[in-house]
């Protein structure tokens, strides 16, 4: 994925410096499975989404992250067509096929429905194939259960099985660790990690867990309206921009990647040495 951008609410400032390459700013990239160009939405007399660029490749997770009021789900909204931007567009290709899953997702308990009975509401797919599905996301045994009575994590798994039986090349997924407890989150973003891997899907992601996704994405995008900083987890997190939205400390925290060398670097991109812990340590 590459993205580029103008910065600022109201009217373009440069772009924030974060590797990326900025030879995208006008024509889709190639084999892009969703593309979005210069895309502009205003509300309340401020620039919601401020001139943003977007292309998600085929096999790759692209992370969205921001503090609260971003844009980060306005973005994926006008990426799916939910909403339209006031200028910019969205060029999707006849051969995607997205599978969407959302934020927030209620469901009422009147309401008696099996995981298997709501998997098969409006669409073709088998008994076999919803079954095999569940098995996929590690959730074969909700299937005669209650929707409304499952756990967060067993509710998100079915969600992403909902959104697979799509057969989408492209998972957009709405912070899917919401309600989920800490443990439970890294082993869905182990999953969305193994769908990619066995479904060569393309993957635009939303999250606040920053200490998981920085590490399983491929590219991270800081939103905060406009782009701040773009490109590799290592050289986001490094961003002058990554640490003043998420603080000093919150960042430095997230910050520090370490190569199967004999250092690692600090927010400035200085190297610093590797405790002696560490020496074996995390590559990147």
């Amino acid at each position: 994925m590459s993205l580029s951008q103008q910065t600022g609410y109201g009217s373009p400032r440069p772009a924030a410096s974060c590797d990326h390459d900025h030879s995208h700013d006008g024509a889709p990239v190639e084999n892009a499975l969703i593309s979005a160009r210069d895309l502009w939405l205003r509300r309340g007399g401020r620039d919601i989404i401020a001139g943003v660029n977007l292309d998600v490749l085929p096999g790759e997770i692209v992370t969205l992250i921001g503090p609260n009021g971003a844009g980060k789900t306005t973005l994926v909204r006008l990426v799916l067509g939910i909403e339209k931007p006031d200028s910019g567009r969205i060029i999707r290709p006849a051969s995607t096929r997205i599978g969407y899953v959302p934020q927030r997702f209620e469901v009422d308990a009147a309401i008696p429905m099996t995981v298997e009975g709501f998997l098969a509401l409006g669409g073709s797919a088998s008994a076999k194939e919803i079954a095999n599905t569940l098995d996929e996301v590690g959730a074969r045994r909700t299937g005669h259960q209650q929707l409304s009575k499952l756990s967060g994590g067993e509710t998100q798994r079915v969600l992403i099985a909902r959104a697979l039986l799509r057969r989408p090349n492209l998972l957009i997924l709405d912070e899917p660790a919401s309600g989920v407890d800490f443990a439970g989150e890294a082993e869905l973003y182990e999953l969305v990690g193994k769908l990619r891997d066995e479904r060569h899907l393309g993957i635009l992601l939303v999250s606040h867990d920053l200490h998981v996704v920085m590490a399983k994405s491929d590219r991270v995008i800081c939103l905060n309206g406009h782009v701040c900083c773009s490109g590799e987890p290592e050289h986001v997190s490094q961003h002058s921009e990554y640490a003043r939205i998420f603080g000093p400390k919150g960042a430095s925290s997230l910050s520090v990647y370490r190569h199967h060398h004999d250092h690692a670097h600090d927010l400035t991109g200085e190297p610093k040495p590797l405790a002696p812990d560490d020496t074996h340590g995390r590559g990147s």
